[in-house]
């Protein structure tokens, strides 16, 4: 009995140390990533440590036939030399909705055996969270495409998905970074991108043509010669426009016109009339330069390295969530087996007793104490059960595009995977850490790269404070043409021309200088005041200085985070020794208890009770050792060295078929 009094003693002291840290923990845990949904559950499986390890080997194995039948996201740009393509509606293939080869292969006798690889793998080919920012790739793309024709930008949405739970929820929590659509703020626009109006580089071509029928009644004979005036008309009227980056722009128009009469005093009959008109004009102040002219194509530019690191921030958030729900999978998994040796020992214990009350060895009461513990461990086995089976559901969602076979959701999910206390990390220079997390974080780079776009920014804007000045210059020619009426009234001599009697030699005499016209000037537009493009500017200044700000924020944030999830780490370290501990006493002590009850020196009902206090003992070093395995996988999301401890392929997190196992 002393023994027995010595080890509870121990147990005490192990109990109060470990009850310190959680608090501690807790603390540090607060500030930084938000942790993963609560555990969930599944039914018992009675398999040995070696047939599941002995499991875990053989589909840890990649499937190259797997990958192979399972189709890479790609979507092409709409590129084609067919010179109808432009005028045609793109495709993009449907969205594949059909779960990877990969999650078939992990299913045995109903049950799915998952290592914490293979959900890193199932999470790159089939979270909803992956394939829905894939999308952002080429639509960057096709906004660079927009703006080499001298459009817009029109903006990426790179905000990140987290805490979904493993589900799909574009619009909900999650941090934001890169550049977003004009307007996503509400009323708030950005003066990103300001300046001077560009005129789009795609060649403009225009062609109008009419033919036209006139019957008038004269009052008066004299302009004409007859009662009723006819005329008739063709028109064609065309045009070509092109712009270039500097702000060079052309425009070359030519007009053609054939015109029929009944009138006795035309001298022509059909009248033909062409001209031709070539005009260039050249912006001098604003407008002018390939910077000012083509500002959207380098934001366009940098938008699409802002995607590629966002998509590797939104890779990162989605593994670090699913690392977190395996681990409450396994914590949730272990648990029940706790409980379940729990619930067994109690019935032992109560058939036992039972036995001895037949006996008349001991009294009713003793029973009585012996079904309110199988009733206890019964609750018990029922709620880490439930959690258990929410964890399966949540780890389901995570890993799956869907999970319509009933079959699938109601299925078992074994973790193969075991927790490792040993993290090099924790002992690391945090500074070491930091400058790790400076360089690795996509979110740095991010910044880095808005701080780029905003100081060009600042230099196009200044243009639209000067004046509108250009210099410009016109050629035109005309022709005319026609045969002689040969119902002219007039004198013989006046019913002549030497004019040419078709559209060719009208058309020759346009060209030929016969009728030139030549202009040479320059277009001078100032606003007085100037208010809203100083208005532009400065705004764009203030703009640029709240980045500066955001940046320094961004960087102290980092340090928080490296230290929180560092200090996070060696708390849940010393947690799970404190804990450990606890639970070897306790182990102790109910190995004492049996041997003192084969004595006779207690009860088996205080043989229970010791181990009622090692399971909770077992239980609680479970759940400290989900925490530490999240701490260590909540440092790594900090460092920003996910991808790297896991060996993940971003080529592979980009196409959604993974190559290259974890």
């Amino acid at each position: 009995m002393k023994a027995l009094q010595l080890a509870m003693t121990a147990i005490g002291l192990a109990a109060l140390s470990s009850l310190a840290l959680p608090g501690l923990a807790g603390f540090a845990q607060s500030g930084s990533m938000p942790a993963a949904p609560a555990p969930a559950t599944t039914a018992p499986v009675q398999a040995s440590t070696k047939t599941i390890a002995r499991m875990a080997e053989a589909l840890r194995q990649p499937d190259p036939v797997a990958a192979a039948r399972q189709q890479p996201f790609h979507v092409e740009l709409p590129r084609s030399k067919n010179p109808f393509a432009p005028y045609r509606p793109s495709t993009v293939p449907p969205v594949n909705l059909v779960n990877s080869q990969r999650l078939q292969n992990l299913q045995r006798d109903g049950k799915l055996y998952l290592s914490l690889s293979d959900a890193i793998a199932l999470a790159l080919e089939n979270n909803l969270d992956l394939v829905y920012f894939r999308y952002n790739l080429p639509i960057a793309q096709a906004d660079l495409l927009r703006t080499k024709a001298g459009g817009a930008a029109n903006g990426v949405n790179t905000r990140i998905v987290q805490g979904t739970q493993g589900g799909f929820s574009p619009s909900g929590g999650g941090s934001s970074g890169g550049v977003t659509a004009a307007g996503a703020g509400g009323l708030v626009t950005s003066t990103l991108g300001a300046g001077p109006p560009i005129t789009p580089f795609d060649p403009h071509l225009f062609v109008q043509g009419l033919v036209d029928h006139t019957t008038q009644v004269q009052i008066n004979t004299i302009n004409s010669g007859v009662p009723v005036l006819s005329n008739n008309t063709i028109e064609v009227v065309s045009g070509y426009s092109q712009a270039y980056p500097l702000g060079t722009n052309f425009t070359v128009s030519s007009y053609g016109l054939r015109q029929t009469t009944n009138s006795i005093y035309n001298i022509l009959n059909p009248e033909l009339t062409t001209s031709f008109n070539f005009t260039i004009n050249q912006p001098l102040l604003q407008g002018f330069g390939f910077a000012t002219n083509e500002r959207y194509i380098h934001i366009a530019k940098r938008n699409i390295q802002i995607t590629d690191l966002a998509f590797k921030a939104q890779v990162i958030a989605t593994l670090t969530q699913v690392e977190n729900i395996y681990w409450d999978l396994v914590n949730a998994y272990q648990d029940v087996q706790v409980k379940t040796r729990s619930l067994n020992f109690a019935n032992e214990t109560l058939s036992d007793d039972q036995k001895q009350l037949q006996l008349q060895n001991i009294p009713t009461m003793q029973v009585m104490k012996d079904q309110a513990a199988v009733a206890t461990s019964e609750g018990d086995l029922t709620v880490a059960k439930a959690t258990l089976r929410l964890n399966e559901l949540l780890i389901k969602n995570a890993l799956t595009k869907t999970v319509d076979d009933p079959a699938l959701a109601d299925m078992p999910v074994i973790p193969i995977d075991r927790t490792d206390p040993a993290d090099p990390t924790a002992k690391e220079p945090v500074d070491q850490l930091i400058v790790e997390a400076e360089k690795n974080r996509p979110d740095v780079a991010q910044d880095q790269i808005a701080m780029q776009i905003a100081q060009n920014s600042l230099r196009t804007i200044r243009n639209e404070l000067l004046p509108e000045l250009s210099l410009y210059g016109t050629y035109a020619g005309a022709g005319f043409g026609g045969r002689v009426n040969p119902n002219c009234k007039l004198s013989a001599g006046e019913c002549s021309t030497s004019l040419p009697g078709g559209f060719g030699g009208a058309f020759e005499n346009t060209f030929n200088y016969s009728s030139p016209e030549y202009q040479v000037g320059f277009k001078l537009n100032i606003t007085l005041r100037n208010r809203i493009a100083k208005a532009d500017q400065f705004r764009a200044v203030l703009d640029y200085r709240q980045k500066q700000v955001s940046f320094e924020e961004q960087k102290k944030s980092i340090r928080f985070d490296v230290r929180n999830a560092q200090y996070a780490l060696q708390q849940a370290q010393a947690q799970v020794q404190a804990l450990q501990e606890a639970r070897d006493l306790a182990q102790k002590t109910f190995s004492i208890a049996q041997q003192e009850q084969k004595l006779g020196a207690i009860s088996r009902y205080d043989t229970l009770s010791y181990e009622q206090g090692l399971v909770v003992a077992e239980s609680a070093l479970v759940a400290a050792q989900t925490k530490l395995e999240q701490a260590k996988v909540n440092l790594d999301y900090s460092t920003g060295t996910t991808l790297e401890r896991l060996h993940v392929s971003i080529d592979d997190a980009k196409s959604g078929v993974v190559t290259h196992m974890p």
